[in-house]
């Protein structure tokens, strides 16, 4: 897509790495008071005042995270963001910051590059955070991209992955699967194309898994809705490699044990549907596909009437001793021992 020679290109060599930076980075304001300086100086200078500060990070790899056959740059760059972010909010924290920076080869024209920021742009404006740093090289295998982003949260509602107790209610946000799903959809098609460049796919049965795998959304609206309901979970982990991953992770730091049940597990029609399409079983994207960026958390029971029938979040299991292991109870009441086998960033593959 970015080899459309309809297109204008402009060298990078034209601007040099400074002039880059400034053109990329010349719409991005400064929303948050804690931002003293942003781009611009050799760092960036901020005030958290009596807040503590979270900080994470996320490096993109062409052709092991993102492939630019069927990703657009715009999405990508918002993707890029969203992914950082998520990790934030896992903390209960609120996002302010981030820094961008991008090793690029030479077969990205300026244009290339701007539509990138646009995407990151549209992002720390929905999200509203500033952009106050970051960094440009050149790159012999493609794009890689590395946000940092930079959060603040009171220190008595900062949420680790270690707190979960036994009796605690196992709880997802919203729906889970359906960006694995996206992905299958757009790796056969990208198939099609190659046997057929005159085929056009026909992706409207798969608007909102597509949506998913391309476009996916961090839950700030989550750590709001938990602050309005007077509800701080006990652990919580934003859900990138899997459910079962990530429940595993709670567990580990937390030194207990969990049973969840199938048939509590939220998914989509349209997750269901293409996995019969593609003859999957749904349970197992739902456990291992990653990239929903849903959070998963663990909450006492003594909220549960704060949270109950609430559209957003479903009770999928409970904590439990460690001794009784991480278990899933299927829908013929057996309990299956809970396998990571989601994504593994040093294998590439899921």
């Amino acid at each position: 897509m970015i080899e459309d020679k309809n297109q204008s290109r402009t060298s990078l060599d034209q601007l040099g790495e400074f002039g880059l930076i400034e053109h990329l980075t010349k719409n991005f304001d400064i929303k948050h008071t804690s931002t003293i300086k942003g781009i611009g100086d050799d760092a960036a200078v901020l005030d958290a005042k009596s807040k503590q500060i979270v900080v994470t990070t996320d490096l993109l790899v062409e052709n092991v995270h993102f492939d630019l056959s069927y990703v657009p740059l715009k999405h990508l760059g918002y993707k890029a963001v969203v992914v950082n972010l998520s990790d934030v909010y896992a903390m209960n924290a609120s996002a302010t910051q981030i820094t961008v920076s991008i090793a690029v080869s030479n077969r990205f024209p300026l244009e290339a590059l701007e539509e990138l920021y646009a995407g990151i742009e549209t992002a720390a404006s929905f999200y509203n955070v500033d952009v106050v740093g970051g960094d440009t090289t050149s790159s012999t295998t493609g794009l890689i991209i590395s946000i940092t982003a930079i959060g603040e949260v009171d220190k008595n509602n900062v949420v680790y992955r270690s707190g979960a107790k036994p009796n605690d209610l196992l709880v997802v946000t919203g729906d889970i699967g359906a960006a694995y799903m996206g992905l299958q959809v757009l790796e056969r098609e990208k198939e099609v194309f190659k046997v057929n460049p005159q085929n056009q796919p026909d992706l409207d049965l798969y608007t909102y898994i597509i949506e998913r795998q391309l476009k996916p959304e961090a839950r700030k609206d989550i750590i709001e809705l938990l602050e309005k309901l007077d509800v701080k979970p006990t652990s919580m982990i934003d859900i990138s490699d899997g459910l079962s991953s990530e429940i595993i992770h709670i567990c580990k730091q937390s030194d207990v044990g969990a049973e969840i049940y199938e048939n509590k597990i939220p998914l989509d029609p349209q997750v269901i549907s293409t996995c019969e399409e593609f003859k999957i079983d749904s349970t197992t994207i739902a456990l291992n596909g990653g990239e929903d960026y849903e959070l998963l958390m663990t909450v006492s029971q003594e909220d549960f009437p704060k949270i109950k029938g609430n559209p957003n979040l479903t009770v999928i299991g409970y904590i439990t001793e460690k001794a009784r292991g991480m278990n899933l109870i299927t829908r013929g009441e057996q309990a299956v021992p809970i396998i990571a086998k989601g994504w593994n960033a040093m294998k590439n593959e899921a």
